[in-house]
């Protein structure tokens, strides 16, 4: 495949005014790895949408407890993903362990509805997100693997914005089997085991390894410092640049207990994951798309402005209209952001280190989320809901002004090799 650079892409699309659409033009990899990503969201939602308040009002457990068990899960799977991701440069593969991420995090879920305390349900989360850890990095890589560099925008929001119609679609059902069941939570859960075994048999057969991965060689030694200089400036400052923005923001578990806060009743919780899902998955393609032609600096300083609006709204409107304008803007700023980190990873990366590369994002900016997750839930606990959400605020501003100081960042069409 022949990479262009950004003036060869822009004569390319002069002189071709009716070439086919960029959803078109990407590859099927994209969207089977998409679609993949869409049933393990609706599985995973399904139970992340009443977990929370199931903790909370079911097995009564304290705000800083949810916000430390969302912290730690996260954190796990941020950590576990350097060590898949080294693993997938070393071995020259990334199929493999993307499948085996997938395949771990599908024969956990059935303890959901089996747990019968805090403790399991602890246990069953850790190991979930094991799976997420596992086939993250490599998951990320063999999409900008596939993607050609001129779509990698458009490639990357695509399998985001799948991703996130899943992580709506879970919290639908959930709704409409809590309603059906009562207010039944382990009939929500069993149910959710059907659609993380469909995940593992789409990855199983229906994605490829690509051969440009596999022509270019393994890496000897993805985790040692000579490799991890040769990632080079450019991805460590995107580094810098997502952990700030990470400690800008918590686990969403704390939208869904403002809701319940301001009197939302159980059956209806999870419609705060489906509203803010539905603004983030139509809105991450399109962000995608205007990543590949404009500065993508702008891009983010928009989605922390979002954020920042989101978090005024959530502390200082206590009714379901403030909130629901808090999350609409939530979900804005997660497709604006999400998608876009992930391209500018494999923009500033090597391709024979890029799970590697996704694998050191991860870990930092999941350490990140661990220590925003716990002073949240402890500024909850201490000080009530808006301090949370003001601490948020001031976070998100100061990041802000940090990304007005840095510069442009956009395409580094030399780092593909």
């Amino acid at each position: 495949m022949q990479f262009l650079s950004p003036e060869q892409e822009r004569r390319h699309v002069t002189a071709k005014p009716n070439q086919p659409s960029s959803s078109a033009r990407i590859p099927t990899g994209i969207w089977a790895l998409g679609f993949v990503s869409m049933l393990m969201d609706v599985s995973s939602e399904m139970i992340h949408a009443l977990l929370p308040v199931y903790l909370v009002t079911v097995l009564g457990t304290s705000m800083v407890t949810v916000g430390l068990i969302e912290g730690i899960a996260e954190a796990t799977a941020s950590i576990t993903k350097i060590f898949s991701g080294a693993l997938s440069d070393w071995l020259g593969k990334r199929k493999l362990l993307a499948a085996l991420g997938y395949g771990l995090a599908a024969i956990t879920k059935p303890a959901f509805p089996l747990a019968p305390t805090v403790g399991w349900l602890v246990a069953a989360r850790f190991i979930d997100r094991v799976g997420k850890g596992i086939r993250g990095a490599p998951r990320d890589a063999l999409v900008a693997d596939i993607a050609p560099p001129e779509l990698r925008g458009a490639s990357f929001g695509l399998r985001q914005s799948l991703d996130t119609v899943g992580a709506f679609l879970g919290p639908l059902l959930a709704i409409a089997l809590m309603w059906a069941s009562a207010d039944n939570f382990r009939v929500v859960f069993w149910v959710a085991v059907l659609p993380a075994f469909l995940s593992l048999a789409l990855i199983v057969l229906a994605v490829e390894e690509p051969k440009r991965h596999a022509d270019a060689g393994a890496a000897k030694n993805p985790l040692s410092l000579a490799a991890a200089k040769n990632l080079g400036g450019a991805y460590w400052r995107v580094v810098g640049i997502g952990v700030v923005f990470t400690l800008a923001r918590f686990s969403e578990a704390f939208l869904i207990l403002r809701a319940q806060d301001v009197g939302l009743g159980a059956m209806w919780v999870p419609a705060v994951l489906v509203l803010m899902n539905i603004v983030y998955a139509l809105s991450a393609y399109p962000a995608g798309v205007l990543a590949d032609r404009i500065d993508r600096t702008g891009l983010l300083g928009l989605g922390l402005a979002c954020l920042a609006a989101a978090d005024l709204a959530l502390a200082g409107f206590a009714n379901l209209g403030g909130v629901a304008l808090g999350v609409i803007l939530w979900g804005l700023h997660m497709g604006l952001t999400q998608g876009l980190f992930a391209t500018l990873v494999a923009d500033a990366s090597p391709a024979s280190l890029r799970g590697t590369a996704y694998g050191y994002f991860n870990l930092f900016t999941g350490i990140a989320m661990l220590g925003s997750s716990i002073i949240a839930g402890a500024l909850w606990d201490a000080l009530g809901p808006a301090a949370t959400f003001l601490c948020s605020l001031a976070l998100a501003l100061l990041s802000l002004a940090g990304l007005l100081t840095i510069g442009r960042i956009g395409k580094d069409p030399g780092r593909e090799r």
